[in-house]
């Protein structure tokens, strides 16, 4: 068997939800406020924090294994697993606000990833115990084993991130869909005043909101997990409109489609709107069809 298969099955694990799902809850209890939550999912830089973040621990641990090999660079070596132990914590804080607004199937997956990595840090910090002690041999051992269950963790992170697409901008095709130009959405007449709806221009889904005659259109699907923006809440007034998504609480302002709040770092496309006789018309900048 593949290991990928062995992730596959891992995804359907649906006895892991009795940890992951109170996990998950714990986490969204603890870690606050929003402008907290809202820089470790990584909404200020565009992007998810955590696979940035991680790169500082996993990089000081490798390069701490291979000075354990030359002589003479013993205390480098130290220095850089105590380097990686201290940059593991935020790089595992902004990992379990991520896994606290995952669906069940990356849940899973993103459970056995957090205890793999867990064991990675508790392993290189009693490596680091052991090497202040003067047993430098069972430092380098533990070392080595640290960086094993670190692969493992590496291998789940990455059937997240790309097999799984977690933290991925889930609205990135949406100006290669539609085509340039001006296109039709709906009647006017066909918008009650104040209630989102979705509608399809040409084969993209759009949340519509009319507000008397001003009308906004921005791709429904949210660029976190996809969830249908018409189904949440409408907030706020005027230029500080926004819709918050059902499903993890994503907050997108509808003038210009921003991320007010996360989970989600990557901004809803925005149509520019028109009204020419009854028909509402949309066109979207950058679209290439």
């Amino acid at each position: 068997m593949q290991p990928f298969d062995l992730i596959k099955r891992l995804e359907q694990a649906k006895p892991l939800d009795a940890i992951a799902e109170p996990a998950q809850g714990l986490v969204a209890k603890v870690v606050q406020p929003q402008a907290l939550r809202d820089i470790l999912h990584g909404v200020p830089i565009g992007h998810p924090a955590h696979p940035m973040l991680v790169q500082v621990p996993i990089g000081a641990w490798l390069s701490a294994a291979l000075l354990d090999r030359v002589p003479g660079a013993e205390k480098g070596a130290d220095t850089l697993v105590a380097a990686g132990i201290a940059a593991a914590l935020p790089a595992a804080l902004s990992g379990a606000v991520d896994f606290s607004d995952q669906h069940p199937e990356q849940a899973r997956v993103g459970l056995v990833h957090a205890v793999s990595n867990t064991v990675s840090l508790a392993l290189f910090a009693a490596s680091l115990v052991a090497r202040a002690g003067g047993r430098r041999r069972v430092g380098r051992r533990l070392a080595l084993l640290g960086i094993g269950t670190l692969s493992v963790g590496g291998v789940l992170g990455g059937h997240i991130s790309f097999h799984q697409a977690g933290g991925a901008n889930h609205t990135e095709d949406v100006p290669h869909r539609v085509s340039p130009g001006w296109r039709p959405v709906c009647p006017l007449d066909d918008l009650g005043d104040g209630e989102p709806v979705r509608k399809m221009v040409d084969d993209v889904p759009v949340f519509v909101l009319r507000t008397g005659k001003t009308v906004a259109v921005l791709a429904d699907l949210c660029s976190h997990l996809s969830a249908p923006l018409h189904e949440g809440e409408v907030t706020g007034s005027g230029p500080d409109r926004c819709v918050v998504c059902p499903w993890h609480g994503s907050t997108f302002r509808l003038a210009d489609g921003a991320v007010v709040h996360g989970p989600a770092t990557a901004p809803q496309p925005v149509f520019t709107v028109r009204i020419e006789g009854t028909m509402v018309e949309a066109s979207l900048p950058g679209a290439s069809g």
